[in-house]
């Protein structure tokens, strides 16, 4: 099994430590009070971030962290506090923000409390050693929290989704969680009309009929170590 870190990179340090926080920062309060009067959040993160000279990777973050206040407000509403018997995953979503986590690479905390990554998927996805570790981890919260049935939607489309979807059902036979895979040609559209979801995406957040927020609880129980980007002087959910 090969030994990976994703979402490592070595500009993260610099880019994302003590000496950029406070310029991220006011970035991130900037282009929240642009969201807040209607911005698109495409041009607005330009604007800011050629404001402040942010890098791409600074550019990216900054969009993955803030959320206009409707949008929070909306999110608020449609998450579940306690686990229901039946969750529905964004299997990649997921599982790549635990193996994120599990590299000690960059996280995000989202203002709607979300964890985010900044990984990528691109269309590829390798099986690592961390993955095994993620879905280990996952299964184990899931026994823990007593949910029935977890039924995982992976993207069709990407490589090696098939592999992910057989590692899953094989770890999860001799728990008692029921699990399911599913390959599926476009997980967004599916799991933006269903509830009980567990994902970090903003669009499906935001389309959902409610949602559980299972990554945030299960990094801060199970790898307290991980390395969380928050920013100063947001309103964080």
């Amino acid at each position: 099994m090969e030994t990976v870190r994703r979402g490592y990179e070595p500009k993260d340090a610099v880019e994302f430590g003590p000496k950029s926080v406070g310029k991220l920062s006011a970035a991130a309060q900037e282009l929240s009070y642009l969201l807040n009067r209607g911005y698109d959040i495409k041009p607005a993160s330009t604007f800011i971030g050629n404001h402040h000279l942010l890098s791409e990777r600074q550019r990216l973050a900054l969009a993955r962290i803030t959320s206009p206040e409707a949008a929070l407000q909306l999110r608020k509403q449609k998450e579940l506090l306690q686990a229901p018997d039946t969750l529905i995953f964004d299997g990649f979503n997921t599982i790549i923000t635990l193996e994120v986590a599990l590299s000690g690479s960059l996280l995000l905390e989202g203002m709607d409390g979300t964890i985010r990554d900044l990984a990528g998927l691109r269309g590829s996805y390798r099986i690592v050693d961390k993955t095994v570790q993620a879905v280990e981890l996952l299964l184990s919260q899931l026994e823990e929290l007593d949910v029935k049935q977890a039924q995982f939607y992976l993207d069709q489309q990407v490589s090696n989704s098939g592999r992910l979807r057989a590692l899953l059902l094989e770890k999860a036979e001799k728990r008692p969680t029921k699990v399911e895979a599913a390959l599926h040609p476009s997980v967004d559209g599916q799991l933006a009309r269903m509830d009980r979801v567990v994902t970090a995406d903003a669009i499906i957040l935001d389309k959902c009929r409610s949602w559980y927020n299972l990554n945030r609880n299960l990094i801060a129980k199970s790898i307290p170590e991980a390395w969380i980007l928050r920013l100063d002087g947001l309103s964080y959910r």
